[in-house]
């Protein structure tokens, strides 16, 4: 099922919005980091960064066929061999992954779905006990260039609600300002 309001702008410009490495790294990505999925990996810009970061295996997965062969095709000019992508609908298919076997999850930009708490509960599936998801999106603020409609759009807040209900938890100081459009923030499986 595509996110809806979910058009992607050329990748020159998508890329323009974030420094991935520094993302990654302040969500708590490193050397010690595992195995990984990132829903809806578009073009790649954080599973590239990801996967130089970790120790283990990103497994990207993406609705669009032409984004799933983007990626392909930039790790492979890259010489990338840790990064398993995919053609997968998450919310109809699940992530195939074993449950339990992934330290992280990146939910980057998606949480504005039709079913969050679905996505959020697919994710939490999938990640070992004491696991992450890493969630970053626009921020609530309608002078932003880019991003889903202020009416669902999450804030910060929302999706902290949302982890809630699907049983995960938010610690104090894990949620981070992006600049100049987004926000982070960590949900931990219990």
């Amino acid at each position: 099922m595509k996110v809806r309001d979910s058009g992607m702008p050329e990748e020159m410009l998508w890329e323009s919005f974030f420094d991935a490495e520094r993302i990654l790294q302040s969500l708590g990505l490193n050397k010690d980091t595992q195995d990984i999925v990132e829903f809806g990996s578009g073009y790649g810009t954080f599973t590239l960064a990801a996967a130089a970061l970790i120790h283990g295996t990103v497994y990207a997965l993406d609705i669009e066929p032409s984004m799933v062969q983007r990626v392909k095709e930039k790790c492979a000019r890259s010489n990338i061999a840790n990064v398993h992508v995919q053609v997968r609908d998450f919310i109809v298919e699940g992530t195939g992954l074993p449950p339990g076997s992934m330290d992280v999850a990146l939910l980057f930009n998606i949480l504005h779905h039709e079913q969050p708490l679905t996505l959020l509960r697919e994710a939490s599936s999938a990640l070992v006990r004491g696991g992450r998801i890493a969630i970053i999106h626009w921020n609530p603020d309608p002078a932003t260039p880019r991003g889903p409609a202020m009416d669902i759009r999450p804030t910060p807040q929302q999706c902290i609600q949302w982890g809630k209900q699907a049983g995960l938890e938010c610690s104090p100081g894990t949620v981070f300002d992006f600049p100049p459009y987004h926000y982070g923030l960590i949900l931990r499986k219990a």
